[in-house]
């Protein structure tokens, strides 16, 4: 009897199919290719994720832009435009053959939703003209970004004459930036697996909402520098939720990720009523040309608003890295005022000179001249991202 169970086992897993699913593509399309399939109980869904910044996330017929209580959720992939290979996956299994209904819930509820938009799959749905069907599904979702546009156009209606104070001047060298949008508190219930918790954030337009997929949370590898000489911080923008960790991880030369903000992006972040620095600082972290294991600073996020990074060393001529463009963010809305690219080419535009004003002040601003990390002495620290809290613990792995 054993073997024959086993046999049948074999015989089930010889059969089952893994369907091939992209999610978006080198054009940042917001499309899932194809958009329905059928699928076997015990076949696999691998979706592989293309350009731009798209999830895979399982919602209902009616409701198309929500994610269902307990449904499955990739988190947010982001794939940089110049990516050509290693395209990050996520699988799921066919457990039946009810209809699986997903979308991609980047810009939730607003009117740049990628649901809203149309950006929407099925496994199993029923057959055209029914009410099950992939058509009915789509459009479901297509009527909701229509009342997402709609909430928008009447906001922006009822506000319109406050629009003039949209625009303010960056901290120095009177550079016209946007304003900061209006940031709302709210108190909400968290579900995540077996765990439910209330908390209180801010919720900043057109950031993900502040729910984590997992109780353990994401990691996200950031590599700073390079064994090239890169002044970069690879890759330079990310989406994560509350619980991942950002781990910068410092090559060759002499970098830091210290903590800015948008009207000031190459200085350390600093409260605003004190003046005090209140910028999470991972400090200078020489690593020698030929290292193998390279220093860490570990960062937990604890809501999804925008926060900004730049490494604050100069170049022997006295340009920072920043004013070269050396900076990172952690949830910058693409397609708002305030994004990544913005934030980058302020910090170009307020410190491209060399001056030494642009990032000269501050504690810990001139570079260790000597040292370098080895596979002997690797620094690991941890931080605290979100709700305005700060910590760190360094330990010395000897």
């Amino acid at each position: 009897m054993i073997s024959i169970l086993a046999a049948l086992a074999l015989a089930s897993a010889v059969s089952a199919a893994v369907h091939d699913v992209i999610v978006g593509s080198a054009n940042a399309d917001q499309i899932y290719t194809p958009s329905f399939l059928s699928a076997s109980v015990g076949d696999q869904i691998t979706f592989q994720f293309k350009q731009a910044n798209h999830t895979v996330t399982q919602s209902s017929l009616n409701d198309p832009c929500h994610k269902i209580s307990g449904g499955f959720d990739s988190g947010f992939m982001f794939v940089p435009s110049n990516q050509t290979d290693n395209f990050p996956t996520y699988t799921i299994t066919v457990n039946d053959t009810k209809p699986i209904w997903v979308y991609c819930r980047q810009a939730d509820d607003t009117p740049k939703s990628h649901c809203g938009n149309g950006m929407v799959f099925a496994v199993n749905p029923g057959a055209n003209g029914t009410s099950s069907s992939f058509p009915n599904y789509l459009n479901n979702a297509l009527a909701e970004g229509a009342a997402f546009k709609s909430s928008a156009s009447l906001s922006a209606t009822a506000t319109s004459s406050s629009l003039s104070g949209s625009w303010t001047t960056a901290a120095y060298g009177n550079v016209t930036i946007p304003a900061a949008p209006t940031v709302s508190v709210v108190t909400e219930t968290i579900t995540v697996q077996a765990s439910s918790w209330v908390t209180t954030y801010s919720s900043y337009p057109g950031s993900p909402a502040a729910t984590p997929v997992s109780l353990q949370g994401t990691t996200h590898k950031i590599v700073v520098g390079g064994s090239n000489g890169q002044l970069t911080f690879s890759p330079s923008n990310i989406t994560a939720e509350p619980r991942d960790t950002v781990v910068f991880e410092f090559h060759q030369k002499n970098h830091t990720a210290t903590q800015a903000s948008f009207p000031d992006p190459c200085r350390p972040l600093t409260d605003a009523s004190t003046g005090q620095v209140v910028a999470i600082d991972s400090g200078f972290m020489p690593v020698s040309d030929n290292a193998t294991e390279f220093p860490t600073f570990n960062v937990t996020v604890n809501n999804t608003s925008p926060t900004w990074f730049y490494c604050k060393q100069h170049l022997p001529t006295g340009a920072s890295h920043c004013g070269m463009g050396m900076v990172f963010s952690v949830n910058a809305v693409a397609d708002s005022n305030r994004s990544f690219a913005a934030f980058q080419q302020l910090a170009m535009d307020l410190n491209g000179t060399g001056s030494a004003s642009a990032s000269g002040s501050g504690t810990g601003a001139s570079p260790s001249s000597t040292g370098g990390a080895s596979g002997a002495d690797v620094l690991v620290v941890n931080a605290l991202l979100g709700l305005g809290s700060v910590a760190a613990l360094v330990t010395f792995l000897l």
